[in-house]
């Protein structure tokens, strides 16, 4: 363990191998249908035990939403998708009171984001407005309906998918509903070894059907309880507020991180730390998740996007200039 990385211990003996084991489960459990892609996975593992929010952004056909859908299936709770379109309601999101004539007073009626793992499937297809009825949900986990605080219950996520080469008829998030999401993730085309075994699994039956919950919803919040108890040291939390100030001073960047960037990569690297069987962060946990947690909340120059230059590219650059911090 390196110096300095935590004063005492924070879990009993065997606590964190079987944190590790259940959230490793939970990984293995989605790699039966989604072949080949196992960073992508614990991703998304890392997420859900951090409390945060995804958006999976590629082309079409290459797994987005049965990456969605197997997270959700691997975890015993409930499971709503929403279909994104152009005619989508906020209220068809986040519910509607409705007025009952036996007891003369107005009823709320919940909303598909009202459960636990949410697939907001192309969030781009859907107007602004429908769009910004999530920000609260995502950022308060509630959802004020005629002056009415519904709180959603714990754990909460949601999944959002889209496609970032057809724009016609869509509608770009925001700065301030993409810094809503833990990380942006894409899955790419598979390997040829993958793609096979996508084929001939996919066509001799369907590997979906028999994946079965290997937690439940009571289980994964103990989980993020315990990855609130990971320690991290003075040292890193200040490579990490460097990190940020060198998005925000560079000549590449138009917009810097924010704090709240630092919040969710610091969340993201305690979860990963479970996964890896340690109670305590290092710096290449940081490095690790720096590009997907980062990458979307940047605003590249136009210097930088004449030159068609990748915000991932960028902040792997500053994580080779920023000084690592000597645990």
């Amino acid at each position: 363990m390196p110096t300095g990385a935590r004063s005492s211990p924070v879990f009993q003996d065997d606590e964190m191998r079987e944190v590790a084991r259940r959230a490793n489960g939970i990984a293995a459990n989605i790699a039966a249908v989604i072949l080949g892609k196992e960073e992508v996975i614990q991703a998304c593992v890392v997420a859900l035990l951090a409390g945060g929010h995804i958006i999976i952004e590629d082309y079409p056909g290459v797994g987005k939403t049965l990456l969605a859908k197997a997270l959700a299936r691997s975890v015993s709770c409930r499971f709503a998708r929403i279909q994104f379109t152009p005619d989508l309601l906020p209220s068809d999101v986040t519910g509607v009171s409705v007025f009952n004539q036996k007891t003369a007073g107005f009823e709320f009626r919940p909303g598909p984001i009202f459960a636990n793992i949410v697939l907001a499937d192309e969030i781009n297809r859907s107007s602004p407005k429908t769009q910004a009825s999530l920000l609260e949900c995502m950022e308060e986990r509630q959802a004020t309906i005629d002056s009415v605080a519904h709180a959603i219950a714990a754990p909460f996520m949601i999944v959002a998918t889209q496609n970032p080469i057809e724009y016609e008829g869509t509608y770009p998030l925001p700065e301030a509903q993409l810094d809503r999401f833990m990380m942006r993730l894409s899955l790419g085309y598979p390997s040829r070894a993958a793609e096979e075994a996508i084929l001939d699994a996919q066509t001799s039956g369907n590997p979906f059907s028999a994946l079965a919950p290997v937690l439940d919803a009571a289980e994964v919040l103990a989980m993020q309880e315990a990855v609130s108890r990971v320690a991290v040291a003075p040292a890193l939390r200040g490579y990490v507020v460097d990190l940020l100030a060198a998005t925000r001073a560079s000549r590449d960047v138009y917009l810097g991180a924010s704090p709240r960037a630092g919040i969710a990569l610091l969340r993201a690297a305690k979860a990963l730390a479970i996964l890896r069987e340690r109670d305590y962060v290092v710096p290449q946990d940081v490095k690790d998740l720096a590009g997907r947690v980062l990458s979307h909340r940047i605003i590249l120059s136009p210097d930088a996007a004449l030159d068609e230059r990748a915000e991932e590219a960028v902040i792997a650059r500053f994580l080779e200039s920023v000084p690592v911090p000597g645990l």
